[in-house]
């Protein structure tokens, strides 16, 4: 029992300090190696991220060289056809000859089209679509657009009715393009979607009240001083949608396959197009049916700017006391102005 070390208390408590030490070092190691292998993994993701992005910046001068041709080297001779073709129509032909230059220009407006809508669809991707806002006629854009639709109408014998309410203004400010390719839009299909029957298009203002009603989950109306919100609603006796397809309607490059939709073709661009158009303008849309054969009714919302350019320049003319029509015409209730007789033919399909 001589022989064994007797440890006394100032030495334990050396021990222990050591071995604390000696716990810290070791746990700094582990921390100072995840340390190494967590900077050795960022230095890796940052060179994964490197040329992800080189990669991405040349699949952007791709699309855009992609762009520019569909922009020029197709748009341009397309509208070439297109234009031969409708004054080819105008002069003497056979009915064959007839139905074969109707067969062209119709393939050709569905290219045309379909062109014009994955250009729109690219710029508003990657947000490089800008609004071209200015004064503008309200009044000349529906106007325009019932006489661009009123031929197809004629043909299929469908009554065409436009009402604009007393309270609309004549004048507005905002991108006329854009409202006049998304009223465009949502009349041809309606036209397109309805073999007999009727076409109404209502516009007026949406009253404050209003808008709380027609507010979802993603619009959130704005009112503010110089604006005011345009209410277009169009219905229709056509063929309708289905509530399963109801969910999808707004979807890229989907098509309605119920009922009498089968035989109509197209991209299914149109109203998902027109809802980011809105959505720029500050507005919404809306879509409802009944179901197969019901008719749809489709209600949209845009935020123009108020103009105080008096319209007493504008051309008075006595209006019909009322919105109906005939088979194959298009009324006019409460505007002003007749239809332009050097208004563009129109080009797009239905």
């Amino acid at each position: 029992m001589d022989g064994i070390r007797k440890w006394r208390d100032h030495e334990l408590e050396l021990v222990e300090v050591v071995a604390d030490q000696v716990a810290v070092a070791l746990s700094h190691a582990a921390i100072l190696e995840e340390s190494m292998r967590a900077r050795d993994q960022l230095m890796e993701q940052n060179v994964a991220l490197d040329l992800a992005r080189q990669e991405a910046e040349m699949a952007i001068r791709a699309r855009n060289d992609f762009l520019a041709v569909m922009n020029h080297e197709m748009r341009t001779p397309m509208h070439a056809i297109i234009s031969l073709s409708s004054l080819l129509l105008e002069s003497e032909l056979t009915p064959e000859q007839r139905v074969m230059i109707e067969t062209v220009l119709k393939s050709s407006n569905v290219l045309a089209t379909l062109i014009n809508d994955v250009l729109d669809l690219s710029r508003l991707e990657d947000g490089s679509l800008v609004l071209d806002t200015r004064v503008f006629s309200l009044h000349e854009v529906f106007r325009e657009v019932m006489n661009w639709i009123k031929p197809i109408a004629s043909v299929k014998k469908l009554s065409l009715t436009l009402i604009l309410t007393p309270d609309l203004p004549v004048f507005a400010i905002g991108d006329e393009k854009r409202l006049t390719q998304t009223i465009l839009n949502i009349v041809g299909n309606a036209i397109k979607f309805t073999k007999d029957g009727y076409i109404t298009v209502v516009a007026s203002i949406a009253k404050p009240e209003s808008l709380r009603d027609w507010r979802s989950p993603e619009f959130h109306p704005l009112s503010s001083d110089g604006h005011f919100f345009l209410k277009v609603e169009v219905r229709d006796s056509g063929c309708g949608i289905t509530s399963q397809e109801m969910p999808h309607i707004f979807t890229k490059f989907a098509q309605s396959r119920s009922g009498s939709n089968r035989n109509n073709t197209g991209a299914g661009l149109g109203l998902a197009i027109c809802r980011r158009f809105l959505s720029l303008m500050g507005g919404h849309i809306w879509i409802h049916s009944e179901g197969v054969d019901k008719g749809t009714r489709v209600t949209f919302i845009a935020k123009l700017g108020i103009c105080n350019i008096s319209a007493e320049s504008t051309i008075q003319q006595p209006v019909e006391p009322s919105g109906r029509t005939t088979k194959g015409s298009a009324g006019l209730v409460g505007h002003n102005k007749p239809f332009p007789k050097d208004a563009p033919r129109y080009q797009r399909s239905l």
